[in-house]
């Protein structure tokens, strides 16, 4: 593919985005946001770590959640790996995990109530479907030799272990671990909604202007993500299996009949409900996409292409702090290596709804709390992998040094990858705008929240069956425009 349609398509989105920008609300309405900015600063420089209750009960309840939620995920998502190729098991793999977590445990809260229950499957539902889907990716890529070689006779399942799983283990471990850093940064989003994680007890904190137990539960959380590869051990995997289930609490008791009504009551469309039949669903039908699904639908496309220009932005900005070619390899170089691969390790590692919550605090409702946040979290990923891949490039001895180093020795070779990463985000970018509306922006989630608040959970069924169709759109259109630029061969596997 000629490099015209690589610009082409990237001036297409950027044109885009300026337009979206144009019909956003992006004021800052706090009195002084800079001086909130300031006291936040100053709780991460002096962290009071004694003023957080119960914090390694949090702590605990964090890491118990995101080893469970994703045991269970990557336990189903191999079993539906193996089923992949049929049509059903892919339609239903894309839909749940179109879901994000924190609807996930909206809908369970008013069946299983603030049960460990709740959180379990928050994780695990979603995580179940991108495991099946990178799992069977991972074991198609294998080599079929080894299978053409087994004695005739051997079992489908020994032939799975032992020419399949076990070329593939060494990737399966990698991705398995991966995504327990995310189940960690999942655990902690889930305390927002009422879950005993650090995110509760951030929430609370921040809610109350006690920004040095903010700043204590922000650089508790960045240590726990920073030190995974340290406790994470392959031979302790099983203990940290086997006792997660018992540090995750016990919680309300569930009441089963209230999780019977919820299933076939409480998610019925009124009209139906009521007694009213087709003739009253079609109104109904049209009043909520008219004033809730229609706005929200807008706001969410809005803000998302916004975001995922400005991630692509930081993105290409922001590799060079860990790129050999910019930092060297002497001492000053690696020690500017170091500092920025922790610069983005804290912007991959906070989640978005996180700093958006933060930024909220600070600058008020608007769409640039959510934009900024969803651009340094999503920025900080692609730009760690478009980083590494950065240092597999060898360049000429007389290469030029400084900026016309990265015009035109290293941006253009790795501007392909960096491209197929974006677009790898751009369902994850969407699917995490719509679910910030939970913190007052008008996108998707505001309505599904204002819904469940109104214990109309039928309307707010429906807005996340919207949302989940509106990810799946995004993501066709992503992979269709890679395989228009041929980006595949580019993907990574850990921008999930």
């Amino acid at each position: 593919m000629p490099f015209s349609a690589t610009r082409r398509v990237s001036l297409g989105l950027v044109v885009l985005a300026v337009l979206c920008l144009l019909l956003g609300d992006f004021e800052i309405s706090t009195h002084d946001p800079w001086q909130e900015l300031g006291r936040l600063a100053l709780g991460l420089i002096r962290p009071d770590f004694g003023a957080v209750d119960a914090l390694g009960e949090a702590l605990l309840r964090t890491v118990a959640f995101a080893f469970v939620g994703v045991g269970v995920g990557a336990a189903a998502g191999l079993l539906l790996a193996l089923c992949f190729h049929r049509l059903w098991v892919r339609t239903g793999c894309a839909f749940i995990r179109a879901i994000h977590e924190l609807f996930w445990a909206l809908i369970f809260l008013q069946s299983f109530g603030l049960h460990p229950l709740t959180g379990v499957l928050a994780i695990a539902i979603p995580y179940a479907g991108i495991f099946a889907k990178v799992y069977a990716e991972i074991l198609d890529e294998t080599d079929p030799s080894p299978g053409r070689a087994l004695p005739r006779g051997t079992g489908r399942l020994s032939a799975l272990l032992y020419a399949r799983i076990s070329q593939a283990w060494p990737h399966l471990v990698s991705y398995t671990a991966y995504r327990l850093e995310c189940g960690l940064r999942s655990s902690a989003v889930l305390g927002f909604v009422g879950m005993p994680t650090l995110g509760f007890h951030l929430a609370s904190h921040f809610a109350q202007g006690h920004y040095a137990a903010v700043g204590a539960l922000l650089l508790l959380f960045y240590a726990l993500i920073a030190s995974l590869r340290l406790w994470v051990r392959p031979k302790l995997l099983p203990f940290y299996l086997l006792a997660a289930p018992f540090c995750l609490g016990t919680g309300l008791p569930i009441l089963w009949s209230n999780v019977s009504r919820f299933f076939t009551r409480d998610i019925v469309p009124a009209p139906l409900r009521n007694g009213e039949g087709l003739e009253g669903l079609g109104p109904w039908l049209g009043d909520l996409l008219l004033h809730q699904a229609l706005p929200g639908i807008w706001n969410t496309l809005l803000l998302s292409q916004i975001a995922l220009v400005l991630t692509g932005l930081l993105a290409m900005a922001l590799f060079p702090l860990i790129s050999h070619h910019f930092t060297g390899r002497h001492l000053t170089g690696r020690l500017g290596g170091g500092l920025g691969h922790g610069v983005l390790v804290v912007l991959r590692s906070t989640p978005e709804y996180l700093l958006a919550f933060i930024l909220l605090q600070l600058w008020g409702p608007s769409m640039l709390p959510a934009v900024v946040a969803l651009a340094l979290h999503n920025g900080g990923i692609i730009a760690h992998l478009v980083g590494r891949r950065s240092n597999e490039i060898v360049l000429r001895p007389d290469a030029p040094r400084g900026l016309d180093r990265y015009t035109y020795e290293v941006a253009p070779r790795v501007y392909g990858p960096f491209l197929a990463l974006l677009f790898y985000r751009w369902e994850i970018i969407m699917r995490e705008t719509a679910i910030l509306g939970i913190l007052g922006i008008a996108t998707l989630g505001f309505y599904v929240d204002s819904a469940i608040q109104e214990i109309r959970f039928d309307r707010a069924l429906v807005l996340i069956l919207i949302t989940a169709a509106l990810n799946i759109g995004v993501d066709i259109l992503a992979r269709r425009l890679r395989g228009y630029l041929r980006l595949r061969h580019t993907i990574n596997r850990q921008s999930c």
